[in-house]
C-alpha cells in the first residue's frame, strides 16, 4: 500500500473545509445542493422514462439496469452517436442479468446538460427497447 501524498491529502482537507463553509464561503452549500437538485431530476426523469433505476435518492451515482447483455454495447454506441458518452457495466463486474449504464451526477452539470442527456437516454431506450417500466401504451 501506497500511502497520499501530501498534496492530496492537503486537496482533502481544502475541499472538506468549503464543504463545511470554513472557507468563509458557501460554495460548499451551493455545490452540495446542486448535486442533490441535479440527481434527483436526472433520478425523476430515469424514472419517467420507464427506466429500471437502482440506488438511493439524492445519490449522484444512478445506475440504470439493461438486464440483456447484447443490448449493453447497443445502448452505449447509440448514446455516443448522439454526442453522449457513458458508462456502461457488465459482466463480470455484474452478474450477467445485471448489465446497466451507471450516470454519475455533478453539481457541474447544468440543467440543459441533464435535458439533453434524457432526451438521447429517451431515444436510445426506445430504440433498443428497455423501457420495461412503462405502464401506458404509446411510450
Amino acid at each position: 500500500h501506497n500511502s497520499m501524498s501530501p498534496i492530496i491529502c492537503q486537496q482533502i482537507i481544502t475541499a472538506l473545509k468549503i464543504i463545511k463553509g470554513e472557507d468563509g464561503t458557501d460554495l460548499g452549500k451551493r455545490k452540495l445542493t446542486s448535486l442533490v437538485s441535479n440527481s434527483n431530476y436526472f433520478r425523476g426523469e430515469m424514472k419517467r422514462l420507464g427506466l429500471h433505476v437502482y440506488g438511493n435518492e439524492d445519490s449522484p451515482i444512478i445506475p440504470v439496469l439493461i438486464y440483456q447483455p447484447g443490448k449493453l454495447a447497443a445502448f452505449s454506441r447509440e448514446c455516443l452517436k448522439r454526442g453522449l458518452a457513458v458508462v456502461v457495466v457488465g459482466f463480470p463486474a455484474t452478474s450477467v442479468i445485471l448489465t446497466r449504464v451507471r450516470f454519475c451526477i455533478s453539481a457541474a452539470h447544468t440543467r440543459q446538460d441533464l435535458e439533453f442527456a434524457v432526451k438521447v437516454i429517451e431515444e436510445v431506450s426506445s430504440l433498443i427497447c428497455i423501457r420495461y417500466a412503462l405502464t401506458t401504451l404509446g411510450n
